[in-house]
């Protein structure tokens, strides 16, 4: 049976624009219609960024190590979200965009670079940070290095963070609405994002290894609270 289309279908044109971690070339839009949220569901990927204006899209990732930076214009509603691996670019793939936009020091660049091409302002832009989890062990601080890597050049740009959930051992599920600015943020045990685990198992082996990400959408146990951060425009 087919899922019924949004009810901002047929009013899209125009306002997506995807990067992919593939040699450069523009990856398929990977979405789904989420009936709960009546929304368009896109995946961001490790080495990816997504930005839209479009009300009926949220942008979702689940994030260990890696870190999601997400910022809006509220003037222009120009919104998007980016998912880094490590914070600088490694010898292995130096100078492939598929390589390049999984570390922090160019993927945000490109993020906001891709909204101010669209009139966004640097002095208006919200910004959201999330992720930076040490998940496990063997993983070499590589979440909290990402972590300190990102207050670290947003501070040096002169861009300010308006939200920050950073550090920790635990995955989070985020949610990022981009025309308005609100996040959903779901901590995770690391049990039901195994994704977030295998991330962590070859990084310390061959961080500049590209590979592609899988969507995994999961809902809570029967009776599992579920453990939601609300963050609504400011």
């Amino acid at each position: 049976m087919g899922r019924s289309p949004p009810r901002s279908a047929g009013r899209r044109t125009g306002r997506f624009c995807s990067e992919a971690t593939h040699d450069g070339v523009p990856s398929p839009r990977r979405s789904h219609y989420n009936a709960k949220l009546d929304a368009e569901v896109v995946w961001v990927g490790e080495g990816e960024y997504q930005i839209s204006r479009n009300p009926a899209d949220v942008l979702t990732t689940i994030l260990g190590s890696c870190v999601a930076v997400c910022i809006r214009d509220p003037e222009t509603g120009w919104g998007g979200m980016n998912h880094f691996v490590l914070p600088y670019e490694t010898g292995a793939g130096k100078g492939l965009p598929s390589v390049q936009l999984r570390y922090g020091s160019y993927s945000i660049e490109r993020l906001v670079n891709a909204l101010i091409a669209r009139g966004s302002c640097r002095e208006r832009l919200e910004i959201k940070v999330f992720g930076g989890a040490n998940v496990i062990k063997s993983s070499g601080n590589i979440g909290h290095r990402n972590a300190d890597f990102v207050e670290s050049y947003l501070a040096h740009e002169g861009l300010a963070v308006a939200v920050s959930q950073l550090r920790g051992t635990a995955p989070r599920k985020i949610r990022y609405y981009p025309t308005t600015g609100r996040v959903l943020m779901r901590v995770c045990k690391p049990e039901q994002v195994p994704e977030a685990l295998e991330t962590e198992a070859y990084l310390p082996f061959d961080p500049a290894l590209v590979r592609p990400s899988k969507t995994v959408l999961f809902e809570p146990p029967p009776g599992q609270r579920k453990r939601t951060e609300k963050t609504r425009q400011q």
